[in-house]
């Protein structure tokens, strides 16, 4: 195995190894089929169950601080419409969260924020064929408002129970309230925009390594490089465009999110750019990949064009000979001679060695 193929599987073992502990299982979803949790926070910590979402809200504005985090997972019109009812949410941004496929963005509406991010996972594979599927792609939309995070989930990726989990074990960044629960899935989205460029980049390293070895011109395949391309221009469709939410997130003033919490938002919009840049960088270079494989694929049939050239020319020799004297003319050169015969022969293989000893010095055989 080469290198490359080490790296890649190292990697992978790497990445299935990073097992945690996963709320959204249904077991724990007794609120609903969409449901994944509904938890109070007051103060970071986490409050008991509530039996319903209405009563998590009384709750929440009976003692007037806290907030409540609702996560749920591809909810129907049906389902979403009750808790657009209970915070109050635009029907504009309720169509985008049921209906999903929504390009990263931000969206106020009064005091309720509506985000949407791109969720990208890498899809393993042993080997990259012209029709692996490198990345998949989900989302997630947040609503944020003063007491309350709505988080839903489309895809089959991107579980926050482990984001969730990791939050409960920093109160002081839940004491924050809703908009550090935003960051934090920020964040956790823009992280593993970094773990599947990383990954990206081994299959670019591989279709590289191929292309140019002493035999790219026959073993690459241009389809798995334009396979590729397609991949990181999806991964590119997921990740650009949210630069320009996080950057009003990190610089505007917004009543839904806290001062302190901004800083934290460059420092993800720090990381987004690298991503850009390293997105943009897979792109430039498979079309110089590309590029390079097909100018290789020209060349190579260039060889295999002058090859036959020169070996017909070769070949012309004795078919001329041999067809003068196939026709039926009594007054030939030499025809009656004795040595006629090897005569013609010592012609036709010397003039088809002269004629290969040229062909040869000229690089065309």
């Amino acid at each position: 195995m080469s290198m490359v193929g080490d790296l890649r599987k190292v990697a992978r073992l790497t990445r299935q190894s990073r097992r945690r502990v996963d709320l959204s299982h249904p077991a724990r979803s007794p609120l609903g089929s969409s449901v994944v949790n509904c938890v109070v926070y007051r103060d970071g910590v986490r409050q008991p169950v509530t039996d319903t979402v209405e009563e998590a809200v009384r709750q929440v504005r009976k003692h007037g601080h806290g907030f409540l985090w609702l996560g749920l997972h591809e909810p129907t019109e049906t389902e979403f419409a009750q808790v657009a009812e209970v915070f109050d949410l635009h029907p504009l941004a309720v169509e985008d969260a049921v209906q999903a496929h929504q390009r990263p963005k931000l969206e106020s509406y009064g005091d309720i924020l509506f985000t949407v991010l791109k969720t990208v996972t890498y899809v393993e594979h042993e080997q990259l064929t012209a029709t692996s599927e490198v990345v998949d792609t989900g989302e997630i939309m947040v609503f944020t408002g003063p007491d309350f995070v709505v988080t839903v989930r489309h895809g089959r990726h991107g579980s926050l129970g482990p984001l969730r989990e990791d939050l409960e074990a920093h109160p002081e960044q839940l004491a924050k309230g809703p908009s550090a629960v935003l960051h934090a899935i920020a964040d956790h989205v823009v992280d593993d925009y970094l773990t599947v460029t990383d990954a990206v980049q081994n299959d670019l390293d591989e279709v590289e390594t191929e292309v140019f070895s002493p035999q790219g011109s026959r073993t690459a395949d241009a389809g798995r490089i334009y396979q590729l391309k397609r991949e990181v221009l999806e991964l590119k469709r997921a990740v650009v465009p949210l630069a320009r939410p996080l950057e009003v997130l990190s610089t505007t003033p917004l009543r839904s999110v806290d001062p302190e919490t901004r800083a934290y938002f460059r420092d993800v919009a720090d990381h987004l750019a690298r991503v850009t840049e390293q997105i943009t960088a897979f792109s430039t270079l498979l079309d110089s990949i590309l590029q390079a494989h097909l100018a290789q694929v020209a060349v190579a049939q260039n060889d295999d064009a002058r090859r036959i050239t020169a070996w017909a020319a070769i070949f012309a020799v004795p078919t001329m000979v041999t067809g003068m004297y196939g026709m039926n003319f009594d007054h030939m050169p030499e025809l009656r001679w004795r040595f006629g015969y090897p005569l013609a022969i010592g012609v036709i293989l010397v003039a088809c060695f002269l004629l290969h000893r040229g062909f040869k010095r000229n690089g065309w055989l």
